[in-house]
């Protein structure tokens, strides 16, 4: 008996120890990537400032990129996660008051943050949705950030990011977009408007920089790639979910965020920023996503 108790002990501190040396290798190999920093693109990028600009950036970054959702609704940065096993994940403060960036980043940096997920010495940025930003055009990044410099300073200091066990290893799995960055697949600029129209090309444009993040880039919905088991898992979007809806529907849902047969959409729906889309970016998303392929429920 005492040598099968020997047996089992020495087993049991073999599999701890491999299970330290596991996690002290995973925690050396995340540290490496979360302190890489990679050639950042050489192309020059320059805001304008006039008055037109400023009132469409603000459109842009209230309605359609959802700017607010993660970095607060005055954009001076706040946890965006924070939890023990995903970690304690926050989102800059984007203004120019103490804390923020916008004092010390030229327009070329602020376009390598949005549209390359780069901070200006390099570093990949944490879970910045730069995969959808990418595709934002020109004209309308140019117009974001001549917004961004006129929004009024916020001093905040929103602490360090803290990257937890689970997030490491579901990132070391390939199951955690870690640096959303890594997906972009343009590497210069220029990236061409899409004209403002009620159509299935504008349409499509929305969603690929302000719903896909959420609900796939198939719009099927399901489970967010790494986020917390309590978050919700967002809606399928193709027919296959809402082809029974009508344009009126759809625009009511966006505007009040009731269903038609009067239940509420879960509030992780920005339902802030849908209500302040135009008729014609919510006639034309709904006919983007009426031109869709049916797609079961999950497939994102």
């Amino acid at each position: 008996m005492a040598r099968v108790l020997k047996l089992v002990g020495i087993v049991v501190g073999a599999v701890v120890l491999l299970a330290a040396v596991g996690a002290a290798a995973l925690y050396a190999w995340t540290g490496a990537e979360l302190g890489k920093k990679v050639a950042l693109p050489t192309h020059e990028f320059r805001a304008p400032t006039d008055a037109a600009s400023v009132a469409r950036g603000e459109h842009v970054v209230r309605a359609l990129v959802k700017c607010g959702e993660c970095h607060g609704a005055d954009l001076g940065g706040q946890p965006v996660v924070d939890d023990p096993a995903i970690g304690r994940v926050v989102a800059t403060n984007i203004t120019r008051g103490q804390g923020g960036v916008l004092a010390t980043y030229s327009d070329a940096d602020l376009e390598r943050a949005i549209r390359h997920g780069l901070a200006k010495d390099g570093r990949r940025l944490v879970v910045m949705p730069s995969n959808e930003y990418q595709f934002i055009s020109d004209e309308d990044l140019g117009a974001v950030i001549a917004y961004l410099r006129t929004v009024p300073p916020v001093d905040r200091e929103v602490g360090p990011q803290k990257v937890g066990p689970l997030a490491r290893a579901l990132f070391a799995a390939g199951k955690f977009p870690l640096f959303p960055g890594t997906e972009v697949t343009h590497l210069q600029a220029p990236v061409p408007s899409v004209p403002v129209d009620s159509t299935v090309a504008y349409g499509k444009y929305i969603g690929d920089i302000g719903c896909s993040g959420c609900h796939g880039r198939t719009y099927g919905g399901g489970a967010i790639p790494g986020g917390p088991p309590e978050w919700p898992k967002p809606a399928n979007l193709t027919p296959e979910g809402i082809g029974h809806y009508s344009l009126a529907d759809f625009e009511h849902i966006l505007r009040t965020g009731t269903r038609p047969d009067g239940s509420k959409l879960d509030p992780f729906m920005p339902i802030g920023a849908t209500s302040l889309m135009t008729p014609v970016e919510v006639t034309a998303v709904f006919r983007y996503l009426q031109s869709l392929p049916p797609k079961p429920f999950g497939t994102r």
